[in-house]
């Protein structure tokens, strides 16, 4: 679009418009905080229908900002560009976002295996001995983390460090929303025949309540494994960017900038995404 945005995050063009906001979700993708030169072909509808579904799905649970993602409701401006936009935009209302990512896993991977594997905690939190790559945890925890700027690393933070930077009575209300979010959607998708192992969540406040905000339970912003494929004790095939990083990791030793992504790995990863939008919605996805 000629529209210059406002904003931009890692993959979201942000225009504000006074007393709402248009996020539109691009075909970027980012991988160990980079955000790298090819982009992902229909990726960016796929987040965006993914959170809608979500959101609809989840409503009872949890307040959310969507206000449409219909382009019969584009402001004027916007609307030379309806055929870019349809699909990958949501009209949203302004937050006052919560400083902080609220992550949720409920299996063990990523950098929580690490640290586990370590000391036997993740994010300071103690489990049981015996647990190995991918196992379910007795229970899903909460491991905040910092929001950092594009090109720094979110740093994972004690719930106690949470209550320190924003208050006990709002950290333990994000606490025991991301939890409930969890538990609602792991559920579904479990019925779908795709297990999430963890997720991160953004909430704002708006009116003074706290509402979902941002994408949500997406590839992006989730591991989503296939269920009739699951065995604990190794890494799992999944639905989401693990498949670019898994490629990025084998090819790349992290010096200078990543390379360009093989045409076959950004179709491949394409269509996980689009798997993983049609398992979970049980929809077909329409572009």
């Amino acid at each position: 679009m000629d529209i210059k945005p406002d904003a931009q995050g890692k993959v979201r063009d942000l225009y504000d418009l006074g007393d709402k906001l248009l996020l539109v979700a691009t075909d970027r993708i980012s991988a160990f905080d980079y955000i790298l030169e090819d982009e992902i072909p229909h990726k960016g509808a796929v987040l965006t229908q993914l959170s809608c579904f979500w959101f609809e799905l989840l409503d009872g649970v949890v307040e959310n900002h969507l206000i449409s993602a219909d382009v019969a409701d584009l402001p004027e401006q916007f609307r030379p560009y309806a055929d870019y936009l349809r699909g990958r935009f949501m009209l949203v209302k302004k937050a006052d976002m919560f400083p902080a990512e609220c992550i949720v896993r409920g299996y063990l991977a990523g950098s929580g295996l690490k640290e586990y594997q370590k000391q036997g905690t993740v994010c300071g939190i103690e489990l049981p001995e015996g647990l190995v790559n991918s196992s379910k945890l007795p229970e899903p925890i909460f491991t905040p983390s910092t929001k950092a700027e594009i090109g720094d690393h979110d740093e994972n933070i004690s719930f106690e460090r949470l209550v320190e930077i924003i208050g006990e009575d709002d950290a333990s209300q994000l606490r025991d929303l991301a939890l409930k979010v969890y538990t609602t959607a792991r559920d579904h998708a479990a019925e779908r025949g795709v297990i999430i192992a963890d997720t991160k969540f953004e909430f704002g406040r708006l009116n003074g309540q706290i509402i979902l905000a941002d994408e949500v339970l997406t590839p992006d912003s989730s591991r989503f494994w296939p269920g009739d494929e699951y065995a604990e004790g190794k890494d799992q095939p999944s639905f989401d960017k693990q498949f670019v990083r898994d490629w990025l990791t084998a090819n790349w030793d992290r010096q200078g900038n990543p390379p360009r992504l093989p045409q076959d790995i950004i179709d491949k990863t394409s269509e996980k995404y689009i798997q993983a939008y049609e398992r979970i919605t049980g929809r077909k996805f329409a572009y």
